[in-house]
């Protein structure tokens, strides 16, 4: 088994559509939209400090990307335009988001009907 991890070879913000488009070189693609970014931020302000600390983000429906900057040759950090701007989300992280991303969609959506949160389609 290889230790080789998927990297990016192009990032794209699609700005109208709210869209972050990144293709590895794994010939994987993904189109992730900003509120599953936003929501699954990897900051402490989401995250929190440890297990269980997980703070749920609601009122993210119409949340947008400002801007992308790279940090180092391992990850972006992500600028929103709600003001959020202190998540590193690595090449690791954005692949597993990728790839599981309707698992983790759903499971969002979960938490906010749990959360009693009727969410607002756009």
């Amino acid at each position: 088994m290889s230790d080789i991890k998927p990297r990016p070879v192009s990032i794209n913000l699609k700005k109208k559509s709210r869209l972050l488009k990144i293709d590895f070189d794994d010939n994987t693609s993904f189109e992730l939209s900003s509120e599953l970014l936003r929501v699954y931020s990897p900051s402490a302000e989401v995250r929190g400090h440890g297990p269980g600390q997980e703070i749920l983000q609601i009122g993210k429906e119409n949340v947008g990307l400002d801007d992308i900057e790279a940090v180092g040759n391992y990850a972006v950090k992500l600028i929103f335009d709600d003001g959020h701007d202190s998540g590193i989300y690595t090449w690791d992280f954005l692949h597993d988001l990728g790839s599981r991303q309707d698992e983790y969609w759903q499971s969002y959506l979960h938490a906010l009907t749990h959360a009693g949160y009727d969410r607002k389609q756009q």
